[in-house]
């Protein structure tokens, strides 16, 4: 199987070129807010900001939501680095017996296994006969807030 050609995946070198944002003061307060924080600081690139590797760099949109207690919600995007290496408690896309799906990577018994992150969902149990590999590490998740017209 040709793991690119799994719908969902978009490689980040053939998206959009670069696109400044103006970065409004160092960061946000989700109290009260300072008055000194209303002017803007420089122009961000998203991109810059989410991707370290862009060869290695892809776009999954999710669906269903075995990663809830991640923050990852159905419908969400999630930027994958396939050069990163993976550690406990990292979000994964996984391909399980062929199908990639979003995992956290969590130590149980001495070993690494892969799980879901939504309680409701109990554990993950893969038998003898499964094969899953670890096909790259989350590094964001993008969440739209408002459906535009």
């Amino acid at each position: 199987m040709n793991i690119q050609s799994l719908a969902g995946a978009i490689p980040m070198q053939l998206l959009q070129p670069t696109l400044e944002v103006p970065l409004m003061g160092a960061k946000v307060c989700a109290g009260f807010p300072s008055p000194a924080d209303d002017y803007i600081e420089e122009a961000l690139d998203p991109s810059r900001l989410i991707i370290t590797n862009p060869v290695s760099t892809f776009l999954w949109r999710v669906t269903g939501c075995s990663m809830i207690e991640k923050g990852i919600l159905d419908g969400d995007f999630v930027v994958v680095d396939r050069s990163l290496t993976v550690k406990v408690g990292d979000v994964v896309v996984a391909i399980i017996d062929g199908q990639p799906s979003l995992k956290v990577v969590k130590r149980r018994a001495g070993r690494l296994v892969l799980d879901f992150a939504n309680k409701a969902m109990g554990h993950l149990q893969l038998d003898e006969a499964s094969e899953a590999i670890v096909w790259g590490v989350v590094t964001w998740s993008l969440t739209q807030h408002r459906k535009l017209s």
